[in-house]
C-alpha cells in the first residue's frame, strides 16, 4: 500500500503556504505517496482520517486550531503518524496551544534584524548571513548524511526549546552592540523528536520559496519527510 501524506497549509500568507508546499508535492508523488491537501488544521480532529495518514506535512504559521484538532494531531503522532514542516509553518503555529508547543518541542521567539542604520522597514531587514552548523548527532543522522555546515542569508530563527528534541544542527546568534543580549545564543536549527510511536522533523530554514529552493535546504526537508513517515 502506498504511504499517505496529508498536507495541511494556511495561516499567515507571508510564508507562502500554498506555493511552498507545492514545491514538495512532486517529490512525494515520485516517491509513491498518495497526497491529500487540506486548507485547515481541523482535519486533525477526524480520527478516522488521521488513522490512515502516514505523514503530515504542515505549513500553517500562527493561526488557530481547536482543542479537538490539536488533540487529534497529538494522538495521531503518538500512534505512529509522522509530522514534518519548516520555519513558522511548524515552529510558529497555534501559539495559543500549549499542547501543540509541547508536541513540537521548539517554538519561534524572534529573528534578529540588521543593525539599526540598515533597517528600511522591509521584510529584508530580518535577512542575515549565518551558518547552519551540524551537531555530532546530525553528522551521523540519515537526514543529513553527506551534508556539511552551510551558509544562508535569510531569517535566523531564535528558538525556545526543551531537552526532548534531538538537535541535528544549530545556529548561533552573535553579540551585537545594538541588541540587548550579552553572550552568543545557540539555537536549534534542525531537530527531530520521538513522540510515542511517531516521528517529528523540523527545519527552521524555510522562510520563502527561494530559501526552500536552496538545494541543501530542499534535500534536508525531503529527507526529513521520508524519515518521519510511518512506513520509514
Amino acid at each position: 500500500m502506498s504511504p499517505r501524506a496529508l498536507i495541511v497549509r494556511g495561516g499567515w500568507e507571508g510564508h507562502q503556504p500554498i506555493e511552498s508546499t507545492e514545491l514538495f508535492i512532486p517529490f512525494l508523488l515520485d516517491n509513491g505517496y498518495d497526497v491529500r491537501i487540506e486548507e485547515s488544521p481541523e482535519v486533525y480532529a477526524d480520527a478516522e482520517t488521521m488513522a490512515d495518514i502516514d505523514l503530515v506535512l504542515q505549513s500553517v504559521t500562527m493561526s488557530e486550531a481547536s482543542d479537538d484538532a490539536i488533540n487529534g494531531l497529538r494522538k495521531a503522532v503518538a500512534a505512529g503518524t509522522g509530522l514534518t514542516g519548516w520555519h513558522g509553518g511548524i515552529a510558529d503555529s497555534y501559539r495559543a496551544s500549549s499542547d501543540y508547543l509541547q508536541l513540537i518541542g521548539g517554538q519561534f521567539a524572534t529573528h534578529p534584524s540588521r543593525r539599526p542604520d540598515l533597517v528600511l522597514g522591509e521584510e529584508s531587514d530580518n535577512y542575515l548571513p549565518y551558518v547552519i552548523e551540524l551537531t555530532d548527532l546530525g553528522r551521523t543522522h540519515p537526514v543529513l548524511a553527506g551534508i556539511d555546515d552551510f551558509a544562508l542569508e535569510t531569517e535566523q530563527y531564535w528558538v525556545l526549546h526543551d531537552s526532548l528534541i534531538d538537535v541535528l544542527a544549530t545556529t548561533t546568534h552573535p553579540v551585537q552592540p545594538y541588541h540587548p543580549w550579552h553572550r552568543p545564543v545557540v539555537s536549534p536549527a534542525i531537530w527531530t523528536r520521538d513522540w510515542g510511536a511517531g516521528r517529528i522533523f523540523v527545519s527552521t530554514p524555510g522562510h520563502s520559496v527561494e530559501v526552500l529552493s536552496n538545494p541543501t535546504v530542499r534535500t534536508i526537508i525531503e529527507r526529513g519527510a521520508l524519515w518521519a513517515t510511518r512506513t520509514a
